[in-house]
């Protein structure tokens, strides 16, 4: 978000300053024949170019707007990093995507770069201002003073890139929830994407990314790779090679793997987001992992379902589901420890027969529940 920000002008010259340097003076010695000029001082030949060119730098400042606001002292305009965006971008980035999981700073920054190209004089028909092309209405609702300089602008850089964290991270929040209670299906980042483009009723009434945030999503999406310095740097090894879930069910007889599948109910191909393991009705469901329940209660396709956190792994948040219950034995907001019975085998929701469909959430994403789990041996 390139600035635009007026800054304080230099002062003007004032009636105090040096008279021009071709003021003739009378001789000061009698037995001079002729009155004399003086010279130019050190004063006029060092100072005065210097004072020039010091006010036409500021009139260039006062009719350009100035330097960005983010730019400390010392640093440089073209201190570039990621993408060719000024470095000084990176902490706002870091900082704005720390607000939740799914946004990331390169998200962040795709998204800036989609929105305005970061150029902070792009203006839209809607009134759109600055490089995230926020409109007054919505600056009421997401704009701060994040950078303390005493004013909200979307036309600050560091402003404007903390406020779109911010309308990101509750979209995300939102499409989360629709996607626990089995509204929607997909990615959250997708899915977060779409619904800053059509709106989170949009997408809930089509169940997954609607056709028209389609374009956008890809745009987007396509441009995460050139800002992926900006991310923090991913914690070595890998937190799903140490298999830290307990199985949560006795034996794992998986019925049906993670991965693209034809649904047997509904015939649509798309990615089978768990793992369905075989076990007769009524059977124990335990929890994998020590956590907090967030979420218990009847859905449409997913049946009876339970979701517990686990707070983070490596920095980011792990989240386990269990669906098709019979019986949920858990509330919303009770704490359970690996091994603590929460529910029963079912049926209930879109299902063919007794089973549970068991999935892995990690930093935003499903993944593969079975290199998680340790063996039921």
């Amino acid at each position: 978000m390139s600035d635009e920000h007026a800054v304080e002008t230099p002062p003007q010259q004032t009636a105090n300053s040096p008279e021009p340097p071709d003021a003739a003076e009378p001789a000061r010695e009698p037995a001079s024949p002729a009155p004399r000029r003086r010279g130019p001082g050190p004063f006029t030949l060092l100072v005065l170019p210097g004072l020039l060119t010091l006010g036409a730098v500021a009139g260039f400042l006062a009719l350009t707007g100035g330097l960005p606001d983010d730019l400390t002292p010392g640093s440089s305009a073209q201190q570039d990093t990621a993408g060719g965006v000024n470095e000084t971008y990176g902490p706002w980035l870091r900082k704005s995507a720390e607000a939740c999981t799914v946004v990331s700073a390169s998200f962040l920054a795709a998204q800036i770069d989609q929105l305005s190209g970061w150029d902070n004089g792009v203006g839209g028909a809607s009134g759109e201002q600055g490089i995230a092309a926020f409109t007054d209405a919505q600056w009421r609702t997401w704009g701060k003073d994040d950078d303390g300089n005493g004013r909200s602008s979307p036309r600050d850089q560091a402003d404007a890139i903390m406020a779109l964290g911010r309308q990101d991270c509750s979209l995300a929040r939102k499409v989360t929830d629709l996607r626990t209670d089995g509204t929607v299906s997909g990615d959250l980042v997708d899915l977060t994407l779409a619904a800053y483009a059509v709106g989170t009723d949009t997408v809930a009434e089509a169940g997954r990314v609607p056709a028209g945030a389609k374009t956008y999503l890809t745009e987007v999406k396509g441009l995460f790779a050139r800002y992926e310095e900006f991310d923090r740097e991913t914690p070595s090894g890998s937190a799903q090679a140490d298999a830290i879930l307990a199985p949560p069910v006795t034996t794992l007889t998986v019925t049906s793997p993670y991965g693209s599948r034809e649904h047997p109910l509904t015939g649509v191909t798309k990615l089978h987001t768990g793992v369905d393991f075989g076990a007769p009705q009524g059977a124990q469901v335990s929890a994998a992992r020590a956590g907090r329940v967030v979420f218990a209660a009847m859905t449409k396709a997913y049946g009876n379902r339970i979701v517990v956190d686990h707070g983070t792994i490596d920095g980011k948040r792990l989240e386990t589901t269990y669906s098709h219950l019979s019986v949920l034995g858990v509330a919303v907001g009770q704490t359970v420890q690996s091994g603590t019975p929460i529910g029963r085998v079912g049926s209930t929701g879109l299902s063919t027969g007794p089973h549970l469909h068991f999935e892995v959430i990690y930093d935003g994403y499903y993944a593969d529940p079975m290199p998680w789990l340790a063996s039921s041996g």
